[in-house]
């Protein structure tokens, strides 16, 4: 029998800071230490996600050891350096899900040195539990994650819950990196739910956006927990790029087509469940929202990430609050939120990342998604991912547990890339993360193509107008040599993968 944990009990929904960061009898070990507790073949499971609340001191430990690992590495989203950098160049990261979210994991994928497979982030918690994942998860499992307080049998997580609850759930030993560069406050913005197993799931107990269920604490077996290092590094927190006049453009494209919407579309009458992908234009297109007239609507984020648009969003009022699995803010708006965390935990809610993208959430608070791409071709399928159709650039991240499951789906991306060498809107493009099944409109600088309900000719027409000026002539003139081949998507294979504005 597994002896009754010692030390305060966790922190609950009615009492959610906890009265200290360590609880209880806890073996404490160096991040060496910790690092030794890593077999030479394993699967690391970390916590982080939007660059946010992953271990630090432990995966470095790691990298700098002697001893040489393979390791299988699985985060919830996007982690820091030390995991995507270091594990890389020290040989240790044979395999990596589900992102590579730096320049050194994105060139490893790509020249086959790590081996990385895309997975949508709703599922990715059921595939770690439940053996989705047999083929790479090899050796013990240790999960590393990063908290604000632990105790012998829960933590509370730090800048993002991701899936966390599920690593924990899941390891063969667990080690804690206890953060105190991060507010012990910040347990007031976390609701850690975790679903039942299937066939006996039940239905996630939230009637609305921001209700709360659990509390904040994430709890375990105390006789898995293997070590906890205490840290005070701070996040490397996400930097936004400066806002361009194309996101501008796309920006207000995007609000004029809300503030329309609003009027027409009856799913939208009484709310505006809104989604935003991770990024610098997600971020600059939040900015649109504060022009857009909601009358007497409850405007809420329902999404992934609260990003710094957000918070200038719930400061100006202009949302009823935001839910999400990660605070992936710069370093200011880290500063900012963490300065007065109590006021924005009355908004803001963090949720594991399996609740917070879960199909059965977005479609039951109707969210209006907007997520961006590499490209769109002429009939909507939506490639995500893969420049050219092979170099991995992330990774998929949520877009399509939204782009599948909200209500109104909407694309926004430039153009063009390349400094205007090359169109974003292409006639077919190599490489499908979202398919024309699940695009209902797209938004350039240009304007916006509303694909619902058009035949595929009709959203070729509604697509090439929203291209860049310089790309419709010759996107025309592909539609019309594939028109001559028939058939209800038109296509002429020879030219459609070698396209660009002199093949014609």
């Amino acid at each position: 029998m597994t002896p009754a944990p010692s030390g305060p009990a966790a922190p609950t929904l009615d009492d959610p800071v906890p009265a200290t960061r360590l609880g209880g009898d806890l073996p404490f070990a160096s991040p060496a230490e910790a690092a030794a507790l890593v077999p030479e073949t394993a699967t690391l499971l970390v916590s982080g996600f939007g660059g946010v609340g992953y271990p630090k001191l432990v995966p470095e430990a790691v990298a700098a050891a002697d001893e040489e690992r393979e390791l299988t590495v699985i985060s919830g989203g996007g982690v820091g350096d030390e995991i995507d950098r270091d594990l890389v160049e020290s040989g240790d990261m044979a395999r990596r899900y589900p992102f590579v979210p730096n320049e050194t994991s994105r060139e490893a994928a790509n020249e086959g040195r790590i081996q990385f497979h895309d997975r949508h982030i709703s599922r990715l918690a059921d595939e770690v539990r439940f053996g989705g994942l047999r083929a790479g998860m090899r050796g013990k499992t240790i999960a590393v994650v990063e908290a604000v307080a632990v105790g012998p049998d829960w933590l509370v997580p730090s800048t993002s819950i991701g899936h966390t609850p599920a690593y924990v759930g899941a390891a063969d030993r667990i080690v804690v990196e206890v953060n105190r560069a991060q507010p012990l406050d910040l347990a007031r913005v976390h609701d850690v739910h975790v679903r039942e197993d299937p066939p006996n799931r039940s239905p996630i107990p939230l009637d609305d956006p921001l209700g709360e269920t659990d509390g904040p604490a994430v709890r375990f077996d105390p006789e898995k927990l293997a070590a906890v290092v205490e840290t005070d590094r701070a996040d490397d927190p996400y930097e936004f790029r400066e806002v361009s006049a194309t996101d501008e453009a796309i920006a207000a494209n995007l609000g004029e087509f809300l503030e329309a919407e609003l009027d027409r579309n009856p799913l939208l009458s009484d709310a505006v469940n809104l989604q935003f992908g991770v990024g610098s234009l997600g971020n600059a297109l939040m900015g649109a929202l504060a022009d857009v007239d909601f009358g007497d609507r409850d405007v809420a984020y329902v999404g992934e990430v609260v990003q710094d648009g957000l918070l200038d969003m719930l400061d100006a009022g202009d949302l009823r609050g935001a839910s999400a699995t990660s605070l992936a803010l710069s370093s200011e708006g880290q500063a900012r939120l963490f300065a007065d965390v109590e006021r924005y935990a009355e908004d803001v809610v963090l949720r594991p990342a399996d609740v917070s993208n879960a199909p059965e959430l977005i479609d039951r608070f109707g969210v209006v998604g907007v997520n961006s791409a590499v490209e769109v071709d002429l009939y909507g399928n939506v490639n995500a991912t893969h420049i050219g159709g092979t170099r991995v650039v992330n990774g998929i991240g949520g877009g399509g547990d939204f782009a599948r499951n909200c209500r109104l789906g909407v694309v926004a991306l430039p153009s063009t890339a390349v400094g205007g060498d090359v169109s974003r809107i292409v006639p077919l493009t190599p490489h499908v993360d979202h398919s024309e099944h699940d695009a209902s409109v797209v938004v350039t600088e240009h304007g916006v193509a509303d694909l619902r309900g058009l035949s595929p000719r009709e959203r070729a027409a509604e697509l090439i107008a929203v291209a860049d000026p310089s790309f419709r002539g010759d996107l025309e003139a592909y539609r019309a040599r594939a028109d001559d081949g028939g058939g209800n998507t038109p296509h002429h294979l020879p030219s459609a993968f070698s396209w660009d504005s002199t093949d014609t």
